[in-house]
């Protein structure tokens, strides 16, 4: 367990005494209802937990977006303009504030080593829709942590009532595509030519799952 999570689990018994007493007003309570929904969840994975991203996690996601963009692979479609960590740290506050998008990270007790990024789509005609980001550190894959992680996401689409969760693969890249499929990911295209990295249109794959 990740030293966040240990400090989560350490202020749990302070939370129940807080919500706690028989004779606290209904006004009370419903903070304390408020304060424990806010609370980042988690769930276990050989030796990993997943859980909501928090703005003090900005660093570590900068540093593991940086290093999986660099791989020679060219797993990610972002290329060398990741963001830095005070614009991170902004853009998970604002991630925290919305209904509309969601920020997991899997970690360890050497840090983050997983990330999955949710979007619903902004056009009300497809409102039912989210676009999803998934990278994984070289090191820890093949582990159950993107599938831990894909799981989370179904069950974040479920509750913000999203019926189909999209995302684009390089073509290359088939360990990942063999992972969404085995989860239940199907190829719905191929979109020719549409990232422009290191100088050149690559094509990309178009995947998606029914929520069910």
């Amino acid at each position: 367990m990740g030293l966040r999570a240990r400090a989560l689990a350490a202020a749990e018994p302070l939370l129940r005494r807080r919500c706690g007493g028989r004779a606290a007003r209904r006004r009370q309570s419903r903070r304390c209802r408020r304060s424990t929904a806010r609370r980042p969840r988690s769930r276990g994975v050989r030796g990993y937990i997943v859980r909501r991203a928090t703005p003090a996690d900005a660093s570590d996601l900068v540093e593991l977006g940086r290093a999986v963009s660099s791989e020679p692979e060219a797993w990610l479609i972002t290329e060398g303009d990741w963001r830095n960590v005070g614009d991170e740290r902004r853009y998970l506050r604002a991630v925290r504030r919305s209904p509309h998008a969601a920020v997991f990270v899997a970690e360890n007790d050497a840090g983050i080593v997983g990330r999955l990024s949710l979007a619903r789509d902004s056009h009300p005609a497809s409102h039912h829709v989210a676009d999803l980001g998934l990278m994984v550190a070289a090191g820890h894959r093949r582990q159950g942590i993107g599938r831990s992680m894909l799981e989370q996401a179904v069950e974040w689409a479920r509750e913000s009532e999203i019926e189909k969760l999209e995302l684009h693969v390089f073509p290359h890249n088939e360990p990942a595509i063999k992972l969404y499929e085995q989860f239940g990911f199907e190829r719905e295209g191929l979109r020719r030519d549409h990232f422009r990295r290191g100088g050149r249109l690559v094509d990309a794959v178009l995947m998606a799952y029914r929520v069910a």
